[in-house]
C-alpha cells in the first residue's frame, strides 16, 4: 500500500521518553516514537487515508467547483458524509493559514464524528481525522484544479500535539477575544473549550448564529481597540444568519450555535479516547500493571457522562444542524437515541456521549474498552453514584442503560436493565 509523504516538523515540548510512566489525562506527553505507538509510521485506519487510496485506484473522484475559494470542498464533504449544516466560521487569525483569515474572510469549519475540515479562501483545505488507533492525523488538499491529493502533514502537530490536546495528537478549539482586523487579544481571555467551559468564556473569535437566549458569550465580538485592557459589554443576541455579511461566499450563511455546542464537547472526547488507548498500549508494552490507569479511566468516564457540564439557558439553531444530527441515531426500540439534543439546562437529553459508537472507542485495546465499560456500569447502576454524577437522575441512568443494550452490539453481558428496585 502506497504511503503518503509525511513532512515532520514537530514541536514536542516535554515529550516523555519511551520508558516513562503512564500519565493521567491532564498530565505529560506521550511519546510519538514509543514502539507501542509509532505515530509516524504505523498503518492508518481512517476515512481520509481510505479515500486517498480509492482516488489512486480510480475508485473515487472529486468534482471541482470553479467558484473562488470552493474548489473540491463540496465534493469532499459529500464523500466523507460531513453535513454542510455543521459549518462554523472562525475569524480570529489562528491555524497555519492565519495570514488569510480576517473577519471579512473567516475560515469555514465543517465536521462529523470523525473528521473536521477547515477551508480558507485562497488557501488550502485543512483536514483533521480521528484515526481509529492513532488519534488525530492531519492532511491538506489544494483547492486548485489539479489532480486531487490528500497529503498527510506533520507540521500541524506543532499546535495539535500539546497539553491542550491531552498529550496526544488531537483536536482543540480556542476562544480568544479578537480585534476588528482578526488579531487575537489573549490578555483579555484565552480558553481551550470543552463542555465544562462557561459560555461567557466561549466562542471568542467565532461567528455564532441562531438563538442563544440569555447565554452571555464572546462570539461575534469584534473589539475596536486592539490595546484594550478589558472586555467591552457583551451582547448575548446573535443573528439568525450571516447573509448580510457573506451573501454568496460560503456554502451556507450559518455558524450555528448548536453545532458550536456539539463541537465543543466532541473535540475533547476524541482526545480522551486517544489518550486512554495510548496509555493502555504503552502500559501493556512495558508490562506495567493496568491498575495504575484507574484514574485515567475514571476521568474518561466522567467526561463521557458529561460530568461538570455547564448549565445552558435555552439554545436554538437555525442551520438545520440540530435536526440532521439528531436523526443519525442509532435508536433503541423506543425511538430514543444518545444524539437527542435537549438544549435547555444541558446539551443532550440522555447525557452519555454519542462517541461511544465511534471507531476510536471500538478501536481501544480490549483491556481499555473493558475498563471503560466496567466503570460506566459502576456509575450507571449505582443508586448513589456520587456528587460528580449528581446531574444523572435515576431516570437518566435507566434510559442510558436501556439505549446501550439496544444499540451497542459489543456491550458486556453484565449490563442489564435497571429495575425500579435498582434505581
Amino acid at each position: 500500500m502506497a504511503r503518503l509523504a509525511f513532512l515532520w516538523k514537530v514541536v514536542a515540548v516535554g515529550a516523555l521518553s519511551a520508558g516513562s510512566a503512564g500519565a493521567q489525562l491532564d498530565g505529560s506527553m506521550v511519546s510519538l516514537e514509543h514502539p507501542a505507538i509509532a505515530y509516524p509510521t504505523a498503518p492508518l485506519t481512517n476515512p481520509i487515508d481510505e479515500l486517498q487510496q480509492r482516488l489512486e485506484r480510480g475508485a473515487a473522484e472529486l468534482a471541482f467547483d470553479p467558484r473562488p475559494g470552493i474548489g473540491y470542498l463540496p465534493a469532499l464533504l459529500r464523500e466523507l458524509g460531513v453535513p454542510v449544516e455543521s459549518q462554523l466560521l472562525v475569524y480570529s487569525k489562528t491555524s497555519f493559514q492565519q495570514r488569510l483569515i480576517t473577519p471579512e474572510r473567516p475560515r469555514a469549519l465543517y465536521f462529523n464524528d470523525t473528521v473536521a475540515l477547515g477551508a480558507v479562501q485562497a488557501g488550502v483545505i485543512e483536514i483533521a481525522v480521528q484515526d481509529a488507533v492513532q488519534g488525530a492525523v492531519f492532511y491538506t488538499l489544494e483547492t486548485t484544479d489539479n489532480v486531487p491529493r490528500l497529503q498527510r502533514q506533520g507540521a500541524c502537530l506543532g499546535c495539535h500535539y500539546s497539553h491542550a490536546t491531552l498529550g496526544v495528537p488531537g483536536f482543540f478549539a480556542r476562544s480568544v477575544p479578537t480585534a476588528v482586523d482578526g488579531r487575537t487579544l489573549p490578555w483579555l481571555g484565552n480558553a481551550t473549550v470543552s463542555h465544562a467551559t462557561p459560555l461567557v468564556e466561549r466562542w471568542g473569535g467565532w461567528y455564532v448564529t441562531g438563538d442563544v437566549g440569555a447565554n452571555i458569550h464572546l462570539g461575534n465580538a469584534l473589539i475596536q481597540d486592539n490595546r484594550a485592557t478589558e472586555l467591552p459589554p457583551l451582547d448575548p443576541v446573535v443573528p439568525e444568519d450571516l447573509r448580510e455579511l457573506f451573501p454568496a461566499d460560503y456554502l451556507t450563511p450559518y455558524s450555528d450555535a448548536v453545532a458550536h455546542l456539539v463541537f465543543d464537547h466532541q473535540l475533547v472526547m476524541m482526545n480522551i479516547l486517544t489518550r486512554v488507548g495510548w496509555d493502555f498500549r504503552v502500559a501493556l508494552a512495558e508490562g506495567r500493571g493496568l491498575d495504575t490507569l484507574s484514574r485515567t479511566i475514571d476521568e474518561a468516564v466522567e467526561y463521557l457522562l458529561f460530568a461538570g457540564e455547564v448549565r445552558l439557558e435555552p439554545v436554538r439553531g437555525t442551520s438545520g444542524f440540530a435536526e440532521a444530527f439528531s436523526k443519525l441515531g442509532p435508536n433503541d426500540d423506543r425511538g430514543r437515541s444518545l444524539r437527542q439534543l435537549q438544549l435547555n439546562g444541558r446539551l443532550m437529553r440522555y447525557p452519555l456521549s454519542y462517541l461511544i459508537y465511534s471507531s476510536a472507542f471500538d478501536g481501544l485495546p480490549a483491556e481499555a474498552r473493558d475498563a471503560m465499560y466496567r466503570r460506566l456500569w459502576e456509575v450507571l447502576s449505582s443508586a448513589e453514584p456520587g456528587a460528580r454524577y449528581s446531574h444523572l437522575s435515576a431516570a437518566d441512568r435507566a434510559a442510558i442503560v436501556e439505549i446501550l443494550i439496544d444499540t451497542k452490539p459489543d456491550l458486556p453481558q453484565y449490563f442489564r436493565p435497571l429495575t425500579a428496585a435498582a434505581r
